[in-house]
């Protein structure tokens, strides 16, 4: 409602029941933010609440702002990066989560050194200089930002990336034998793709793998040096730990294996970062947690177009906002 006064001017009256220029009560408000974390999902609380979408996602905005004023200049020690793409053609976002608190403290659009350091920036200075350690893939974009804006952080190489690269390279030795058996009219191979990507603890429990295991073929060595790299986590103290990663190295490159070494060359450059797991035991799998939860958000949104939507979504239904009216 508005008044006029006597002087001609009108103005507009506050309303202790809604907000400014808004369309909806702060009760209907409220609501939808209780339906939304209830449900997780835009367009079904807004056909159960007989709301158009963009009144449920103005909501939701209004939220998220309000969540994002009240959020403290919070000491956060020990954060994880993780890139995620959101749309077809190759369109990423970058993560930064909190790992401590199980939460995404902010995104950006792009996966570049710049898209990266803005992702930093995010944080306050102070909240930068307190932050003592972060989990990354091994990325120049994520590790050069890091380096420039999180002066006291360790830069920790995640171990399930590491993991890949060598499943990777266990694959690629896996193919190049399968070509030459093959032409030899020798199937041994066949269909055992997935089988070198899982672990054995205990191979008397396998035997259909143990037989593969046994078939004395490169495959079998890769896969051995692949799990190796296993104990390397067990360290507690750097120089034993540094001392066999140096001892794999050595075997990986006897071995002629032209994967591994690769991969063994990589992380031989990336050893630094590797030990320092072993001060921080941090990894990138609560990073990798909230991709699968992102993906869960764009699923239920069947696919966002927008990146300030996604950012929306995300930080709302992931970030641990106070995001009560």
């Amino acid at each position: 409602p508005s008044v006029k006064y006597r002087d001609g001017t009108i103005e507009e009256v506050a309303v202790p029941w809604a907000g400014r220029y808004q369309r909806f009560t702060k009760l209907l408000e409220q609501a939808v933010i209780m339906w939304l974390g209830a449900c997780g999902n835009v367009d079904k609380v807004a056909t159960a609440m007989r709301l158009d979408w963009q009144t449920v996602n103005r909501i939701m905005e209004r939220a998220v702002e309000r969540g994002l004023l009240r959020r403290e200049d919070e000491v956060i020690t020990k954060v994880g990066v993780d890139e995620k793409s959101f749309r077809r053609g190759h369109v990423y976002a970058s993560i930064l989560n909190d790992i401590e608190n199980n939460r995404v403290w902010d995104l950006v659009e792009g996966r570049t050194t710049q898209n990266a350091r803005e992702l930093f920036e995010t944080l306050s200075e102070e909240q930068r200089a307190g932050v003592e350690a972060e989990a990354m893939d091994m990325g120049a974009a994520f590790e050069n930002a890091a380096t420039a804006l999180l002066p006291n952080a360790d830069i920790v190489h995640d171990k399930f990336h590491v993991s890949a690269h060598l499943n990777k390279a266990v694959d690629d030795v896996r193919k190049e034998e399968h070509r030459e058996l093959m032409s030899a009219g020798d199937e041994t191979l066949k269909k055992s793709k997935y089988q070198w990507l899982r672990n054995f603890p205990d191979l008397r429990r396998e035997p259909s793998f143990r037989e593969l295991y046994n078939s004395n073929l490169k495959t079998s060595k890769a896969w051995r040096f692949k799990e190796a790299v296993a104990n390397f986590w067990d360290y507690v103290y750097r120089a034993p730990a540094e001392k066999f990663f140096k001892e794999w190295r050595h075997a990986v490159n006897r071995s002629k294996l032209a994967p591994l070494k690769k991969v063994a060359d990589m992380l031989a450059n990336r050893l630094w970062g590797l030990l320092n797991y072993l001060k921080h035991r941090i990894t990138n799998a609560a990073s990798e947690g909230m991709n699968s939860l992102v993906a869960r958000v764009i699923a239920n949104a069947r696919g966002l177009r927008s990146f300030r939507t996604l950012r929306v979504r995300v930080l709302f239904f992931l970030g641990k906002l106070d995001l009560a009216v």
